[in-house]
This record gives C-alpha cells, sequence and structure tokens, in this order.
C-alpha cells in the first residue's frame, strides 16, 4: 500500500492527499506529529531520496535550531534530528509499495510515479 507521510494540517500534503484520491490512488496517511516517527523509517528514506532532499531548510524548524544543530553535516546525527523534530522533514514523503520515495508534490512528478 502507498502511504503518505506528513502533518495534517500543511497544505502540501492536502493538496497531495487531494491529487491521490482524484485519481482513485488508494493510500495510508501517516500523520507523523500524531503518530511518530522512527529512526527506520526516516533511514530508509534517506537511502532512498537522500538526507538532502528529505531534510527542509526551508522552514521555520529548521530557522529555530542552533547554529550548532545546523552545521551539523553526518548523515547518522541528521537523521537523528530529523527522528526529533520531524517538521525539518520536506512533506509530504511518498512511500511507494516498491520501495520509492518522493518528497515533496509535483503533480507532474506523481503522475509519472503513477503512470497517469
Amino acid at each position: 500500500m502507498t502511504t503518505i507521510y506528513g502533518i495534517s494540517n500543511c497544505d502540501t500534503v492536502r493538496k497531495a492527499r487531494k491529487w491521490l484520491e482524484a485519481e482513485g490512488i488508494a493510500f495510508d496517511f501517516h500523520d507523523f506529529r500524531k503518530q511518530g516517527l522512527n529512526a527506520e523509517q526516516v533511514a530508509r528514506w534517506c537511502a532512498a531520496a537522500g538526507t538532502d532532499k528529505v531534510l527542509n531548510k526551508r522552514g521555520t524548524t529548521w530557522r529555530q535550531l542552533s547554529d550548532e544543530q545546523k552545521a551539523i553535516t553526518d548523515d547518522a546525527a541528521l537523521q537523528a534530528l530529523l527522528v526529533e523534530h520531524p517538521t525539518l522533514i520536506k512533506r509530504p514523503v511518498l512511500e511507494l509499495d516498491d520501495g520509492r520515495v518522493e518528497t515533496g508534490f509535483k503533480a507532474d512528478r506523481y503522475a509519472a510515479l503513477f503512470d497517469r
């Protein structure tokens, strides 16, 4: 089953969910603010998509981090930071049945992923 990860009040997550529903694509929604995340999920996303694509440096959570935290370059430490602060994750994260991972939402990219 395709799973979309994000937070329910995020506009981009809402757009992605509406797109999937309009296309008749079955999916599970995982609100990581309410349901949490574990290190294995984050490591899987970073391995599939790249830590740089999973980490959102444009949001308010990133701006609120200390300079020490922003200077972290080690993947394991960055992944731990993502688990500790899930809103640092670029939303939504789409995890397909075959293990592919897509971050963010662009209708044309989703259409290509689902052969639409």
